[in-house]
């Protein structure tokens, strides 16, 4: 997810810093990236507090709730969460991605579904830039899972709830 939104940000000639962070954390932790888009360039990749972030486990919720600005968005997925984000001082939305994805057969585009959710509250970039930006990155041999990452983009965009 944050791989494609920093690939289609440079693709519209935007400033853009991705610095992922996946060593063993991907085996129970808190894997999480940092994007960072802007119009003047990155001067540097590591953040303190973020505009936005995008949590989809308890122990992320648990390390990176604290880390949103004040005035900025927190977006969760609920499956999972034994304790909901408590601040408010931050626009907090919930997603039910992972479940719905579960149900309909879609989880290897749940990401694109948090993602749709996400560009609905910040609109960055539009679904179009995204869905090109997919396009771009993805071997040709895969452009036949275009129509369902798009179907998974808008879905996200439609059951992002406050």
């Amino acid at each position: 997810m944050g791989k494609i939104l920093a690939y289609t940000a440079l693709m519209k000639g935007q400033h853009v810093s991705w610095l992922p962070s996946y060593g063993p954390e991907m085996r129970g932790g808190t894997a999480n990236v940092t994007v960072i888009l802007g119009d003047e360039e990155v001067s540097s990749p590591v953040l303190n507090k973020f505009d936005s972030a995008i949590i989809l486990n308890q122990p992320s919720l648990d390390k990176f709730e604290s880390s949103v600005k004040p005035g900025g968005v927190l977006i969760y997925d609920t499956n999972g969460i034994t304790k909901a984000p408590s601040r408010t001082d931050i626009k907090i939305y919930k997603i039910q991605a992972a479940e719905t994805a579960a149900k309909l057969n879609m989880s290897k585009v749940f990401n694109m579904m948090v993602l749709g959710a996400y560009l609905k509250v910040k609109p960055l970039l539009s679904l179009e830039d995204i869905l090109e930006g997919l396009k771009k990155s993805l071997p040709e041999r895969h452009h036949k899972l275009l129509p369902v990452n798009e179907k998974a983009l808008l879905m996200g965009g439609d059951m992002i709830l406050e």
